[in-house]
């Protein structure tokens, strides 16, 4: 087999420590020690009542669930690692102002240099944009500005921006990325318009879809894209969860995910994400969970 990555989803751990959100920093302690390659927290900011209209499917949980929120998280593990890249898979970042997203990025990476890939998308919520006072229907358009003025953020002062949705002169914002940039992953659909904004601007895809076709499909477009912006396609990196196969007891088979792996890896993925709640039920099954994860990738 290629050689591929392993990340594991954060979210819900919670759950395993009765709760205890700090349960999440133990987790990423053993992750850590274990060799796991990153760790990955999703975002919502707030939970609307109308999750019937989640674009993939039946949303999986009731409103009231927790949400903890990503950077806040990272940067408890930042101070408790000292390998393990840290991620979000997807940040909503058109709900944070574009200037304090940069410097709260750049702060978090003075923490863990070079450790922090950054997964954005615009979510699926129109009530997460109403209740932070911005228009859902612009959200593309902050997605594209803010992701530009942070960039340039990232490398230069004084540093001057103007579009429709971000605007500032001769501003500074520093410490800076150690590498001045910060990698960008997006968690989009992959169309002729979604590739190009990851070839112009990131360096990866996160898919929605397990499907190894799914993936095969966008990767294709996705590295035509790369070609046509210059870049090479064989750079691309795509961080896709592993299939998960439920049984009547609402457990899942980590074997059967492992076998998922050859046909993902052929379809171009480069980073294996594994969730937590499918395969283990006590702080107890971290350890041994997270051995046989680094086994599987280190045999490949």
């Amino acid at each position: 087999m290629a050689k591929f990555q392993i990340a594991v989803g954060m979210f819900g751990l919670h759950d395993v420590f009765g709760g205890d959100a700090r349960g999440y920093l133990t987790a990423a302690e053993l992750a850590d020690a274990a060799g796991i390659d990153q760790v990955n927290f999703t975002d919502h900011v707030v939970m609307g009542e109308n999750t019937d209209r989640y674009p993939y499917g039946p949303f999986p949980l009731p409103p009231i669930a927790p949400w903890y929120e990503p950077l806040t998280m990272l940067t408890a593990v930042a101070a408790r690692t000292r390998q393990v890249r840290l991620a979000t898979g997807v940040l909503i970042s058109p709900l944070r102002p574009a200037v304090l997203l940069a410097k709260t990025l750049a702060t978090l990476d003075s923490l863990a240099p070079g450790r922090i890939e950054l997964g954005i998308g615009t979510g699926w919520q129109r009530e997460e944009y109403e209740a932070s006072g911005l228009d859902f229907d612009l959200r593309w358009t902050m997605l594209d500005d803010g992701v530009r003025a942070m960039q340039l953020l990232w490398r230069e002062a004084p540093a001057s921006f103007s579009s429709k949705t971000v605007n500032f002169s001769r501003i500074y914002s520093t410490p800076f990325p150690a590498a001045k940039t910060i990698p960008l992953w997006y968690g989009v659909q992959p169309s002729e318009r979604q590739a190009q904004r990851i070839a112009e601007l990131g360096v990866g895809w996160i898919p929605i879809s397990t499907s190894a076709d799914y993936i095969r499909d966008g990767v294709s477009v996705i590295r035509r894209a790369f070609e046509k912006a210059g870049r090479d396609p064989g750079t691309l990196q795509v961080r896709a969860h592993v299939p998960m196969n439920w049984d009547a007891n609402g457990r899942c088979s980590l074997q059967e995910s492992i076998d998922a792996i050859p046909a993902l890896l052929e379809a171009g993925v480069t980073v294996m994400e594994f969730e937590h709640h499918p395969y283990i039920r006590s702080p107890e099954d971290l350890e041994p969970f997270y051995a046989r994860l680094v086994e599987v990738r280190d045999a490949s």
